[in-house]
């Protein structure tokens, strides 16, 4: 089926205005980021500086797994947020309505408002990395005299396997948004399931960087089947009737 991309863009566009203009969602989105990427690793960063003998080479060899986490638990956690805010955000304001009757195909909105939140999320991730690299290597810099980040399993995690957790996330909760009426329900909701992803990804970030090439690239690929087989269910179960009548 051909997509409508003009339509999808001019939604996505309108959801843009949307978070920007939202500083419940704003504040979070950026103020965790920046937390996760810029403060944990000047701080570890410092430690390692201030540490001697067998300590530094002890924070050292935890560096890389330790600072992997964040990488991916930040477009889980923003694509989180902006899905919830999804359809839910549009109730909580009063513009479902004006969303409903858009001309555009059902299927066409239900991707149109994945995009809207799927792209500010990898963005952030993105940038947040370019950021992270800088401030890790600078801080590191008079202990390891190298650059440290990224290698390829690090490039791999920030443009294939981090999309990849986003667009989970959002499998989950654009449809949790479809049913709450409010962006703060949704999250409570989507909770139940975001959250044992959020520890998983915790759990299995550290190893990711131990592994090889090709098995990194072989979890990105399952990450992808597993968002792209949610989103394609939410896609088909989709329809105006079924989101008006839970206003």
């Amino acid at each position: 089926m051909n997509r409508d991309w003009a339509a999808i863009r001019a939604v996505v566009a309108r959801d843009f205005t949307a978070i920007r203009r939202a500083k419940a969602v704003v504040l979070p989105m950026l103020i965790v980021p920046f937390l996760l990427l810029v403060v944990l690793p000047f701080g570890i960063g410092l430690a390692a500086r201030a540490a001697h003998g067998a300590d530094l080479h002890n924070i050292l060899s935890k560096l890389p797994g330790g600072i992997a986490r964040p990488i991916l638990i930040v477009p889980l956690m923003v694509a989180s947020v902006l899905a919830a805010d999804a359809f839910a955000g549009e109730k909580e304001r009063r513009t479902l309505e004006s969303l409903l009757h858009l001309p555009i195909a059902e299927r066409d909105l239900f991707y149109a408002k994945v995009l809207g939140a799927w792209i500010p999320a990898v963005l952030i991730s993105w940038i947040g990395f370019v950021v992270f690299a800088f401030v890790a290597n600078g801080v590191a810099w008079p202990v390891v005299h190298r650059v440290f980040v990224p290698t390829a399993l690090w490039v791999v995690m920030i443009v294939w396997l981090s999309p990849a957790v986003a667009a989970l996330g959002m499998g989950v909760m654009v449809r949790v948004s479809a049913r709450a009426h409010t962006a703060q329900e949704a999250n409570q909701l989507g909770g139940a399931v975001i959250l044992p992803l959020i520890f998983a990804t915790v759990a299995q970030s550290t190893g990711l960087l131990l592994v090889s090439l090709p098995i990194a690239i072989g979890v990105g690929i399952v990450v992808w089947g597993i968002a792209i087989t949610l989103l394609s269910r939410g896609a088909a179960r989709f329809t105006r009737d079924r989101l008006a009548a839970s206003l």
